[in-house]
């Protein structure tokens, strides 16, 4: 069982206000759909469409819920009854299948509403109308001001948007205004064989309307007649009475579930305050053992300081004394340091000392090793000349040098 939920009207769903409300506009087009080929673009539950099959040669009720159109599949059957599950914005039908085209309450929902106007035109003969309807986007807003704008519309209009949006696609515009109208009915007690009506206000009034409804066509039409519809709840005061009584029985109701709860309350009170008179006596009782033992921990804080005191002076000596010794380790340490550095200002010079000695000692070997080498030197010449036979020869002759030690 499809459910209402404020998107699209569900038989038996809603109430006699709104379902007159949404019904009476097919019985307007109901007119102008005898012995026509009619489309119901965003048919919905299909009732309006059923309705439509009464006068038609065949229509067709498209919508984009599949959920809608089974539901319409399954709640309305008739010979020239047909509904299809289609976007309104793409209509999977030829150019020129239709006399006629419906679309109400659906402009409203759609985000790209001109290629909808655009595929209506196009699936229309050239001698074919359209009806659309959609909400006065200003009386809407008022009467949900405390609902919230509604959740399932993309974009609503006001007349003059309405008009100048349809007058873009079709060059024939009859503008109607739809309004919810009491009124006095003077029915024979024999069969009606006609009803003739006068309106008492003719003047027109767009920005007051509750409803847009337009009929638009691609030729000129003739003629554009007021029409009243009078549903089969059009005893207004009876209903009336029948709708203060359901208010009075659910008034009732609810007053009896309010003494109810009332009771429920007052019960609830009591045993509250029962339970709060007793609780108001554990709190007594612990504010006292809470009394006493702050008068133990303030003894025990009082005994606490006078120990933290005693403490306190221990620890100012003893600080005194640390800082005594502190002060006499700080002199013996600048005593040392001073020493140290004579110290180290004496073993830099014995460092210099040495470094020159040193320096002195090298030069003096290497003075001892070059005077070692001539001597060398000249030991190996003169063994040279003494092992000469010339001067072995002029020793003996008595001509040759004399060397010492011969």
């Amino acid at each position: 069982m499809i459910e209402f939920t404020g998107e699209r009207v569900v038989p038996g769903q809603v109430d006699p206000d709104l379902w007159n409300e949404h019904f009476s506009r097919y019985v307007f087009a109901s007119r102008l759909a005898r012995r026509r080929r009619v489309l119901d673009a965003g048919c919905g539950t299909g009732y309006g469409t059923a309705e439509l099959a009464r006068a038609a040669v065949r229509v067709v009720g498209a919508d984009l819920s599949a959920e809608a159109v089974e539901y319409a599949h399954r709640q309305y059957a008739a010979p020239n009854l047909e509904f299809v599950q289609a976007d309104c914005a793409r209509l999977p039908f030829r150019d020129a299948s239709f006399d006629l085209a419906v679309s109400f309450e659906l402009i409203e929902h759609l985000d790209d509403w001109r290629s909808f106007l655009h595929e209506l035109r196009r699936v229309l003969t050239s001698a074919g109308q359209c009806v659309i309807s959609t909400p006065n986007r200003n009386t809407y807003a008022e009467t949900r001001a405390l609902t919230g704008p509604n959740p399932f519309h993309r974009h609503e209009f006001d007349f003059e948007e309405f008009r100048e949006e349809l007058q873009a696609v079709f060059p024939q515009v009859a503008l109607y205004l739809q309004n919810h109208v009491d009124g006095f009915v003077f029915a024979p007690v024999q069969s009606v064989s006609g009803v003739e009506a006068r309106l008492a206000d003719t003047n027109p009034r767009p920005g007051e309307a509750h409803f847009f409804v337009a009929v638009c066509a691609l030729s000129k039409q003739t003629g554009a007649p007021a029409f009243l519809y009078i549903p089969e709840a059009g005893n207004v005061l009876r209903e009336r009475a029948k709708h203060i009584a359901s208010l009075e029985a659910q008034l009732a109701e609810r007053t009896c579930e309010r003494d109810r709860l009332i009771e429920i309350s007052q019960a609830q009170k009591a045993e509250m305050e029962a339970q709060a008179s007793g609780y108001e006596e554990q709190i007594r009782q612990l504010q006292q053992e809470m009394a006493g033992q702050a008068s133990g921990y303030e003894n025990q804080i009082a005994e606490l300081q006078a120990e933290i005191a005693k403490q306190a002076g221990v620890y100012e000596e003893r600080l005194g004394e640390l800082e005594a010794d502190c002060r006499q380790k700080a002199e013996w340490a600048q005593r040392t340091s001073a020493e140290l550095e004579a110290k180290v200002r004496e073993l830099a010079h014995a460092v210099e000392v040495l470094h020159e000695t040193e320096r002195l000692l090298a030069e003096r070997t290497r003075w001892a090793q070059d005077l070692d080498a001539r001597l060398q030197h000249l030991e190996g010449l003169l063994n040279t000349v003494r092992s000469s036979r010339w001067i072995k020869l002029g020793t003996k002759l008595g001509v040759g040098p004399r060397l010492q030690n011969e």
